[in-house]
């Protein structure tokens, strides 16, 4: 039977609230199993770019990552929080070890080809390196990654980090028992996006399909889905979407994704 992992990513609406970062990092401390943690970071990098009289790019939502953009986001993702995320693990009691795709050859990844759209330095995962980051757990370190991975050439690769945490939790696939957390600001899908409560706690492929014709799923949440099934079709036992209460083993109100 095997061994038992938890691989969650924290979105930037968590990242940006001191108080809810040091609630969820207090809770995912508590989490006994072996763990990964994946952040990103973007409101935070445009912030820092807006200081530095840098224009963040955006087309449909999506980051263009030109040659200034991927000097920013490197400082702040693969710096500033991620050792923020570190430190207050430490504080934690918890050994965490921040780390980016060119850490220890973790992520290798390509630059994405140009289409219809050039998004510069963003990268789309090749591989994930399972025996580095199982040998981190093995010696009881929690990783942490940022939202960056890397071509193997030099060049650091913006990468979406709720790709990276489903395609770290495929990878971890083989040797553990995986569960994919979604921790955003919400608890979870919602039938009306007015009402909180509103939770689907439970969606298999039939109702993906009914959400997805009712435009239940629609704009930001369909790349997060599609990420969800992909990892479901490719070894991840469970996937779950809430908020930071989502992985206490005493809540309910949140939206488990199986097959």
């Amino acid at each position: 039977m095997k061994p038992k992992l938890s691989v969650v990513k924290i979105g930037g609406n968590v990242i940006e609230n001191d108080k809810e970062l040091s609630k969820f990092l207090t809770l995912f401390s508590k989490l006994e199993e072996p763990k990964i943690l994946v952040h990103g970071g973007g409101k935070l990098a445009t912030q820092l770019a807006y200081k530095l009289g840098i224009e963040s790019k955006l087309v449909n939502g999506r980051r263009i990552t030109d040659d200034k953009s991927i000097d920013i986001i490197t400082m702040v993702y693969g710096g500033l929080a991620n050792k923020t995320i570190v430190a207050k693990l430490q504080a934690n009691k918890c050994n965490a070890i921040g780390l980016s795709g060119a850490d220890g050859d973790a992520i290798q990844a390509h630059k994405r080809p140009v289409k219809q759209i050039d998004y510069g330095f963003v990268g789309d995962i090749d591989g994930i390196n399972t025996s580095l980051i199982d040998s981190l757990i093995k010696v009881n370190l929690t990783p942490v990654f940022c939202a960056l991975s890397h071509d193997g050439k030099g060049q650091m690769l913006n990468t979406n980090a709720d790709t990276i945490a489903s395609e770290i939790a495929i990878g971890m696939g083989d040797l553990y028992e995986t569960t994919l957390y979604y921790c955003f600001e919400k608890k979870g899908v919602l039938l009306d996006i007015k009402d909180e409560h509103s939770v689907v706690k439970h969606i298999n492929s039939e109702k993906y399909k009914e959400l997805l014709d009712q435009k239940i799923i629609a704009d930001g949440m369909l790349p997060k889905l599609e990420n969800c099934y992909h990892a479901l079709h490719n070894n991840v036992n469970k996937v779950c979407l809430g908020d930071i209460e989502m992985i206490k083993n005493n809540t309910t109100l949140f939206t488990t994704i199986t097959l």
